[in-house]
């Protein structure tokens, strides 16, 4: 693969595993120099090529230590599924939601703004957070994480219009995909089955989907996109099955 992010430094929330370990893969793979900030290694290897930092974002006092000092690139990928009737959620899990999702990106974004303001010099620095499909496509059992991930889209759109010309700032808004965080949707052939025949292109999404998006976002070739949500959900969003 043409080392198309050389000398390009990124930083990576939640990278150890998931949507987070894969886009870690393809830009270490492009040439990038990738930190990654995780509670632990997960499933990073020495392959990846990535330096690791420990950081637990479920912490309220979490902190990131030896962040680079320039910086072109960060990605916010910890999340939650907390999928319940709204009679069954409670308070704390609309605060839990909110702080993983929301305050957790914006600690994050904070850390890293000095860092991405200085990788800004020759062409914009980027930021990639998430979403999900169920803010713009109203889904039950999703009142939680539906209001925490809008928030993050408002937020987006608020950054992106405060960061332009130097730092660009956009959304990846997902539908069902398997990680470690959805396994339990997947534990079973008829679940998988099932899941598939809710989308148009007929199967749910891989890690590979969402961190290509990402890795594109994150990149240099689409430096004329910000402030935008992309729906990367196998069709779900805007058609019927």
């Amino acid at each position: 693969m043409e080392n198309s992010l050389q000398e390009k430094v990124f930083v990576i929330a939640g990278g150890s595993k998931g949507i987070g370990l894969e886009l870690v893969r393809r830009l270490s793979e492009a040439g990038g120099t990738v930190h990654v900030y995780s509670r632990t290694v997960g499933d990073l290897t020495a392959d990846d090529q990535a330096i690791h930092h420990a950081c637990d974002f479920g912490d309220d006092e979490f902190e990131l230590s030896d962040l680079p000092e320039q910086i072109h690139g960060v990605a916010y990928c910890p999340g939650t599924i907390n999928l319940r009737s709204f009679r069954g959620l409670k308070l704390e899990d609309f605060r839990y939601d909110f702080e993983i999702n929301l305050m957790g990106a914006v600690k994050f974004l904070k850390a890293c703004m000095t860092g991405l303001k200085k990788g800004a010099d020759t062409e914009p620095s980027s930021v990639v957070l998430f979403s999900t499909i169920a803010v713009g496509k109203g889904l039950s059992m999703h009142a939680s994480i539906a209001a925490a991930k809008g928030a993050v889209e408002g937020l987006t759109r608020s950054l992106a219009a405060e960061w332009a010309p130097r730092i660009r700032v956009n959304c990846v808004a997902p539908a069902l995909t398997e990680t470690p965080l959805s396994e339990n949707f997947f534990s079973t052939d008829e679940k998988r089955a099932a899941m598939a025949a809710k989308y148009p292109l007929g199967r749910t999404g891989q890690p590979s989907d969402i961190a290509g998006m990402a890795k594109f976002l994150l990149g240099p070739e689409n430096s004329w996109i910000t402030g935008q949500v992309i729906g990367v959900d196998g069709g779900m969003s805007q058609l019927g099955t």
